[in-house]
């Protein structure tokens, strides 16, 4: 019964976790759910879809999705927008679609063209192919929000951020690889729970971790796995890899939502002392860390339409670990019970408390360029939305006197957002 994970150091056997064996990814499979139910034992956990990947290489199998084809019409369509892939408007739901549900790779491998990087870097087009098609099928396409295409959108988001004049003219071609790559594998072998529940279930990678930035921890040692598992960068002096190891973990680390005052603390001191220097790699690398946050947690700065789809599905993600959690008697967590936290108080708590705070600062480091604001107005429109959402599921809980009435967390979300 023993999972595996993939670390610097190669592979690593742990327990199980004590709690029921539970394979997360799994649970909400319907077509599975009668397998799952059969077992006593389920031996795969969070990091069996690395495990089995990795088996089937040293196999000689080469994964179906490398080998995917599409429509011609429909390449041509993801061909005329991978030509407008700088714009904030880009539909990362139907480029998906477009490309038969490769939007991640296709857009990686087309980036990395743009950039410059494989030339640069001297990169092998198949291993590259090979390495991003690894990343994407690493992703678990069950969950609502944290999949591939969340990926393939903050990828997007980060392109955009990377090419902000403030910032351009001083990356150099490993800033903007260490950018695309963080964005691309920043949630990968994502569980679609949360930390606490890791730690609450003694899932075996909180134990790993020791309970810090227990899935960030891992999506960057599943990301070096695969780095060091396809060689994509074993051409490159050793001291150089090892570098860009490290800086990608720094990346990923960076997207804890739990490190995000201590983050904001930092870029504001930056931004009110004028102090930041981009000439160096300690403030590029800094700031490559606040447009991976930003681009990560950039959902409600989106269009409506696609704003509103992102909020529909991280929310029904937090729903499901409540259900998940009120299967095993659990405490519901914050967020995940579908009967008292509706999507737009979560939304409006959201974008008041985390989004708006970081790209206030965001725009003022571009010099509030067209897009960032664009973004806060956005951000503004899309709340002003949600409040107006919740006023009426509020009337409604009112006029109808149902048991589902507004909570007191909702009714002070609503006076906050009522006050001046």
């Amino acid at each position: 019964g023993d999972a595996r994970v993939r670390g610097q150091t190669g592979v690593v056997s742990e327990r199980r976790g004590s709690y029921p064996f539970i394979d997360f990814r799994l649970l909400n499979n319907t077509t599975l759910s009668g397998e799952i139910g059969t077992k006593k034992k389920v031996k795969r956990l969070l990091s069996f879809q690395r495990y089995f990947h990795a088996s089937r290489l040293l196999r000689g199998i080469v994964p179906q999705a490398s080998l995917y084809l599409l429509d011609e019409d429909y390449l041509g369509q993801a061909r005329h927008m991978l030509s407008k892939v700088g714009m904030w408007d880009f539909d990362i739901f139907l480029f998906d679609r477009l490309t038969n549900g490769n939007s991640l790779v296709t857009l990686l491998c087309h980036l990395f063209n743009v950039h410059g990087l494989i030339h640069h870097f001297q990169l092998d087009m198949v291993t590259l192919h090979r390495f991003f098609v690894m990343v994407q099928e690493d992703y678990h396409s069950q969950n609502p929000y944290h999949n591939a295409v969340h990926a393939a959108d903050v990828t997007q988001a980060m392109h955009c951020y990377l090419r902000e004049p403030k910032l351009a003219s001083f990356l150099t071609p490993s800033d903007i690889m260490l950018g695309l790559l963080a964005a691309a594998a920043h949630d990968v072998d994502h569980p679609g729970v949360n930390q606490p529940f890791l730690i609450k279930t003694k899932h075996h990678l909180a134990s790993l971790y020791q309970n810090v930035s227990v899935l960030e921890n891992h999506h960057w040692r599943s990301t070096i796995g695969m780095l060091r598992e396809s060689r994509l960068l074993a051409h490159l002096p050793k001291e150089v890899t090892q570098d860009i190891e490290q800086q990608l973990g720094s990346l990923i680390l960076a997207t804890d939502i739990n490190r995000q005052n201590e983050f904001l603390i930092r870029l504001k001191s930056h931004l009110d002392n004028q102090d930041l220097r981009l000439e160096d790699a300690q403030d590029r690398h800094f700031m490559l860390q606040i447009a991976l946050k930003c681009a990560d947690i950039c959902n409600p700065c989106r269009v409506w339409d696609l704003s509103k789809q992102w909020s529909e599905r991280v929310c029904e993600e937090f729903y499901r670990q409540g259900d998940l959690e009120q299967k095993f008697e659990l405490e519901i967590s914050p967020l995940c019970n579908q009967q008292k936290d509706t999507v737009p108080s979560i939304q409006i708590g959201f974008m008041t408390y985390i989004v708006e705070p970081l790209f206030e600062r965001w725009a003022q480091f571009t010099g509030n360029t067209p897009l960032s604001e664009n973004m806060l107005n956005h951000l503004r429109r899309n709340k002003a939305k949600w409040r107006s959402l919740l006023h009426k599921q509020h009337s409604s809980s009112r006029s109808n006197d149902h048991s589902g009435q507004v909570t007191s967390s909702q009714e002070q979300t609503l006076n906050e957002e009522e006050t001046p």
